[in-house]
């Protein structure tokens, strides 16, 4: 799901000077957010990249969530009054859904008033996961797992429109309240899908209502709503209010030794700030400025700040201590990488892949980019999983030019000579653009030219999805902490749409990772996750970039954040201290 931008950057004056000069509202709890890039829709199925996901968490709600203050990650119920009775089997999940819950007030409901949410709205909304006609970018998901899905998928492919009212083996109402679902096989996995954007629940009536615009009319069961109602794909701000008819749900009572003290709130009735305004800023000078200014409460270190606010030693420059402001380090679950696209022929050719691999200098593009703060990846998975191997060394990963050399002239084009020119397609930031003609430079070493091609965030994710690019240059974080998650993005059968958007497809790789994805977390199945890892190493279908850290800032009035990985639904538990703010914005 959460395909990310690689980086983003630079002064942009007119957005600088139009979101600076707007007062800091010191008179109820808001939380000022900054994002980096468009967001495309708040439709829960077309959720695949972080900045979409957080949005459409802010209205929309699933099964399960994490809870907020554990360490190891730990699903825990949400709209599920517990978790589920699971068959010896390990096939049937039985859930019980909390009564009382409330869609949004909408016109779409009779009288304008939001119903109560039943076991069905699952089944739909799991339903439009798979139908084939809206092509839901989180399919991957559930495909090959829920007994008769697949042929419900397949059989409705013909039709001119879906049948919705078909009973599928393994997707049901048991009654008002009870859900149930069957799976093919075991998939120790199936409970990870369920806190994620994809499966979250949405009402049957307000997708017929607004049909095509229903990515725009976003009526949840969660903690907050659009402002306006209308999410408006254009507009560079908008504001979430507190949902009038959102459930009792309090801040956690139990945490991990490290957020002890966040249980200052335990028991308070969630979300605990009353607004939310959330900014477009996509380059890095003006979101810093906002942060510097209050306007913003939280924001990572852009690179071009790095050695003014973190001092050598990985500590807060004494200038932003005394302004109330705090830094947090944490290793951030993901990977860069720039993909190669497997359908296009020339790019099939394995040497041409490693020679490119061997030319590419990861630790300039670390000291550039990240201020030598990234690990360099070896492979796939990153560290903190089981399956990421810390003293692996991939063969293809540290710059060897004259390596690089012979493997191109064995592809075929010594020199370069005869290969036509590739494009690179990336995000449209000035950061963005300096990586990529980085990569060109480093490429233009051994001969391989390449051009490269900007692309806003939606239209970069429709042309990887359609196929349309040769190489591309992006990042993923975990959906959740399993090696599965990464290893499946070179899986065959999850070819974009899907989430492998490389479309690699290695018959031994898909055939040992289908093994590996049905067992239970075993050195057994860690053992063939570093199979899997050694295999892609080997057959370079990207080339690797870095697993990050997260260098984030925040403001002192800004209570219980901390850096997560996963953190769709995070608003909600987040607060405000504004007695605090109101001393501290003056200095700022």
């Amino acid at each position: 799901m959460k395909m990310l931008q690689v980086a983003i950057a630079i002064l942009s004056t007119t957005l600088l000077l139009s979101s600076c000069t707007k007062k800091v509202d010191l008179t109820e709890k808001v939380l000022n957010l900054s994002v980096t890039s468009e967001v495309k829709g708040m439709d829960p199925i077309y959720s695949n990249d972080r900045y979409s996901a957080n949005e459409v968490a802010r209205v929309y709600e699933g099964l399960l969530e994490y809870h907020y203050l554990k360490r190891p990650y730990t699903l825990v119920p949400n709209l599920a009054e517990a978790l589920p009775t699971v068959s010896e089997d390990g096939l049937t999940y039985t859930f019980k859904i909390k009564k009382g819950v409330m869609f949004q007030d909408n016109a779409a409901f009779p009288g304008g008033k939001g119903r109560e949410l039943v076991a069905q709205d699952f089944v739909y909304s799991i339903k439009r996961l798979a139908d084939p006609k809206l092509q839901g970018l989180g399919w991957w998901l559930l495909d090959g797992k829920v007994a008769g899905l697949n042929e419900w998928r397949d059989k409705n492919a013909a039709k001119d429109e879906t049948d919705y009212s078909e009973v599928i083996e393994g997707l049901k109402a048991l009654d008002s309240h009870t859900l149930q679902f069957k799976l093919k096989k075991q998939f120790p996995q199936f409970l990870y899908s369920l806190a994620m954007p994809f499966t979250f629940v949405v009402a049957k009536e307000v997708v017929e209502k607004y049909g095509k615009e229903f990515l725009n009319n976003p009526v949840g069961t969660g903690p907050f709503m659009l402002k306006d109602g209308v999410f408006k794909q254009t507009a560079k701000r908008f504001e979430y209010i507190k949902n009038p008819t959102f459930r009792k749900k309090t801040f956690p009572k139990e945490a991990s030794d490290e957020f002890k003290a966040f249980l200052k709130d335990a028991g308070k009735p969630l979300p605990l700030v009353d607004k939310i305004v959330v900014q477009i800023i996509k380059e890095d000078q003006p979101r810093w400025l906002n942060f510097l200014k209050g306007k913003v409460d939280y924001v990572s270190v852009p690179k071009d700040n790095f050695e003014t606010a973190v001092t050598p030693d990985k500590g807060l420059s004494d200038d932003l201590m005394k302004k109330g402001i705090s830094l947090l380090i944490s290793p951030s679950l993901d990977v860069t990488y720039t993909a190669f696209n497997h359908d296009v022929e020339l790019l099939q050719n394995v040497d041409l892949r490693r020679a490119m691999a061997l030319a590419y200098d990861v630790n300039e593009m670390n000291k550039l980019f990240y201020s030598n703060t990234a690990l360099p990846a070896q492979s796939v998975v990153p560290p903190g999983i089981a399956g990421n191997m810390p003293d692996y060394k991939s063969p293809y990963r540290e710059q060897d030019l004259a390596k690089a050399k012979e493997l191109l002239a064995k592809a075929g084009y010594p020199e370069g000579k005869g290969l036509p020119e590739l494009t690179y397609d990336c995000p449209s930031s000035s950061t963005s653009r300096q990586i990529g003609e980085l990569f060109k430079k480093q490429m233009a070493a051994i001969g391989v030219q390449i051009k490269v091609v900007q692309n806003t965030w939606p239209e970069l994710q429709k042309k990887i999805t359609k196929r349309q690019v040769m190489l591309y240059g992006i990042a993923w974080g975990a959906d959740y902490p399993d090696a599965e998650n990464f290893l499946q993005l070179l899986y065959g059968p999850n070819k974009a749409p899907g989430a492998n958007g490389s479309g690699y497809d290695n018959p031994e790789f898909n055939q040992l990772f289908a093994k590996a994805a049905l067992m239970q977390d075993s050195p057994e199945r860690t053992a063939l996750y570093e199979k899997l890892n050694r295999m892609a190493a080997d057959q370079a279908p990207w080339i690797y970039g870095v697993h990050r850290q997260n260098f984030t800032v925040k403001h002192g009035w800004l209570m219980n954040y901390m850096a997560t990985d996963f953190e769709s639904g995070q608003a909600q538990y987040l607060n405000i201290d504004l007695e605090e703010k109101k001393k501290t914005v003056g200095k700022l």
